[in-house]
């Protein structure tokens, strides 16, 4: 077992590790604060050449994530707790990409806007949702921000540089050796040398950099024989977008528009609704400049993007069509487009169309099923047509890691939206909770890559590194598409489970079968159920698991539900925010006691949870010698059933 398994971080929102703890807990904001010193040298050396006023600052890591929208979090953040040493850098102030409050775009994912309820990403991904949701209940953008930014300068194996751009690297035969990094706030310059490199900047300026292979626009129809690509190949991508957001006041706002903005009118918006029901959240529709450059034309893109937003206003407020509006006034215009696609890497696999309506991989690393979702390059400068056209993925469907390394820069990896795919299979592939899981996986898999000294590609040639790589992602809650634990070092796998009573379709044998979720039904009731449940008694309820031969333990982890059916996501809009509980979820054990029976027969407590919202929790101790573990539920957020889904035991 790696050290990054039980080593959590204390958190700076209440509650936010709750049950993560480590038999040696570290002073985290004194080591937060020697990072940053670290940053700023006693006796700086000047970056010669053209930039005399910058210093130079060399730096090492295992994995430098460039990029830090949610995929490069996810990769960080599992990278560090499997063991890296790990440098993230962002060339904004803040983390989160396209979901921070400087584009404000809601994560979106497999479970497609309750289009597939039940198929909610596990993992890292639904520990920050669930974190926001309890702490968050507000509903503030800028503590979705700080939330993630917790996350990052928590983690003891996490140097972040925040307004850090990566602008070139220095190659050694044919993999990268070293990044140059610059920060104009601080006029510093980093170079940092580091083992393996994870592009997650979106726009691939990483592997662009190292001469990575990439593809970019449109393939041709006939190229992988895609219902969903154009006849002839283009250098066209989906249009970036900017939103907005509105509130309601006791009396009428007014609101002129500037001379630059659109004069929108009724026929453009033959196939945009405006109605009120998205007023206080914009819409996504206002989308632009996929038929441009979408990296170098980026200012034009802004100012249409600006343009068209306040001309959609002015036509809700001033058009005479809708009286209703008349106390709405915005409150906040995004200022950054928020990019759909540019360039995407070339791995050793190209994820299709056709891969995400059922082709099965012996290397899958993750799930994705937001629907193949094509929109017009121009925007809405194409009033004539629909602004999206969608193809539903029969089920949830696999990605690989072939997909999520580079085909000819043996020590980079991609996670985002630059990931090796055709353009039809990225307009699936491409939302933020998809990111996220990729993101997941490509950080254990670079983690496990510096652990052996190898490449991706050997490991991805490799079926039992494969597999342990699977078993470590499972570990850490990622879902993959029907994978269960495996995992030999388990001890539970191998032990006996009663419990204090059982629900008919909810066994307690459950426990131990390696699922840990429920297969929805398309109502997002479960079809199969993997977890054991019971009712709430004046007493709780408990689960146990006994061996023949007392083991030594020194690990537990639990998983419960957190009501996958359900959305869960931080969004401006109302409609959907109908949809999510914003707090602990009710299907999720508050309080509950970890105690185990010792060699002599004597029942002793582990643990004591209180104030519990995570789905997953580990705990780690002194070692003990138990004859059995169990699991005393005391309290659930709600729900008058306690439900586990898994306990695991390690030594």
């Amino acid at each position: 077992m790696q050290r990054r398994d039980f080593l959590y971080t204390l958190a700076v929102f209440p509650g936010a590790a709750q049950g993560q703890t480590s038999a040696q807990p570290i002073d985290i904001t004194n080591e937060i604060r020697r990072k940053m010193d670290a940053l700023v040298p006693d006796e700086p050396s000047r970056s010669p050449g053209r930039e005399p006023h910058m210093t130079q600052v060399d730096m090492e890591a295992d994995v430098l994530v460039a990029g830090g929208g949610v995929a490069g979090v996810c990769a960080a953040v599992a990278a560090a707790r499997n063991g890296a040493r790990v440098i993230l850098m962002q060339d904004r102030s803040r983390l989160g990409g396209n979901s921070s409050s400087e584009v404000k775009m809601h994560i979106v994912g497999a479970d497609s806007h309750r289009g597939r309820p039940g198929w909610r990403e596990s993992g890292l991904i639904e520990e920050f949702r669930l974190d926001d949701a309890a702490n968050n209940p507000q509903r503030c953008w800028e503590l979705w921000d700080l939330l993630l930014y917790d996350k990052v300068v928590s983690e003891p194996n996490i140097r972040l540089l925040l307004e850090t751009t990566l602008f070139s690297v220095e190659m050694k035969g044919r993999s990268i050796q070293r990044a140059w990094a610059r920060c104009d706030k601080s006029e510093q310059m980093y170079r940092i040398d580091a083992k393996m490199f994870v592009d997650a900047t979106g726009d691939s300026r990483l592997g662009l950099e190292a001469g990575a292979d990439m593809r970019t626009g449109r393939e041709a129809r006939s190229e992988f024989n895609e219902s969903l690509a154009p006849e002839k190949p283009d250098q066209e991508t989906l249009g970036s977008s900017i939103l907005f957001t509105s509130k309601l006041n006791r009396r009428a706002m007014p609101f002129k528009a500037p001379a630059w903005a659109r004069k929108v009118t009724k026929e453009q918006l033959k196939f945009r609704k405006v109605g009120p029901e998205n007023w206080e959240y914009g819409y996504w529709w206002i989308e632009w400049g996929g038929d441009k450059d979408i990296i170098r034309d980026n200012e034009r893109i802004r100012f249409e993007l600006l343009s068209i937003v306040l001309g959609v206003w002015d036509y809700i407020k001033n058009s005479g069509d809708y009286p209703d509006s008349a106390n709405y006034a915005l409150d906040w215009v995004g200022m950054m487009p928020g990019k759909r696609g540019s360039r995407r890497l070339i791995g050793d696999h190209l994820l299709t169309q056709h891969d995400l309506l059922g082709t099965t991989f012996a290397d899958s690393v993750a799930i994705g099923g937001w629907p193949m979702d094509d929109h017009p390059p121009g925007g809405f400068d194409r009033a004539d047509l629909p602004p999206n056209t969608v193809i539903r993925t029969p089920e949830v469907y696999e990605i690989p890691l072939r997909s999520l390394y580079s085909k000819n820069v043996p020590n980079l990896m991609m996670a985002g939206r630059n990931i090796s795919a055709t353009y039809a299979a990225f307009t699936s592939s491409r939302v933020m909770a998809t990111c996220a899981v990729i993101g997941q996986a490509v950080g254990t898999a670079a983690a496990q890559c510096v652990e052996r000294g190898i490449a991706p590609r050997q490991l991805a040639s490799d079926k039992k590194l494969v597999s342990d790589l699977r078993q470590r992602l499972l570990r850490d809650d990622q879902t993959i598409k029907n994978a269960r634990n495996e995992d030999h070092l388990d001890l539970a796998r191998t032990s006996k489970v009663t419990a204090s009573a059982e629900e008919p379709q909810a066994k307690a044998a459950l426990l131990l079968d390696g699922m840990v979720r429920n297969i929805p039904n398309k109502k997002g009731d479960p079809q199969e159920w993997h977890c054991w449940s019971a009712p709430m008694t004046g007493d709780g309820a408990w689960i146990e698991l006994t061996w023949d031969q007392p083991k030594r333990l020194r690990r537990i982890q639990i998983t419960f539900d957190s009501g996958f059916q359900r959305q869960l996501m931080l969004t401006a809009s109302d409609s959907h925010t109908r949809t999510v509980m914003r707090q602990p979820q009710p299907e999720t054990v508050k309080d509950y006691d970890v105690e185990y029976i010792d060699a002599g027969g004597v029942r002793r407590q582990l643990k004591q949870v209180k104030d519990n919202h995570q789905r997953m929790n580990r705990h780690t101790f002194d070692p003990v010698e138990a004859k059995s573990v169990r699991v005393h539920v005391k309290a659930t957020n709600g729900l008058e059933s306690a439900r586990i889904f898994e306990v695991r035991c390690y030594a």
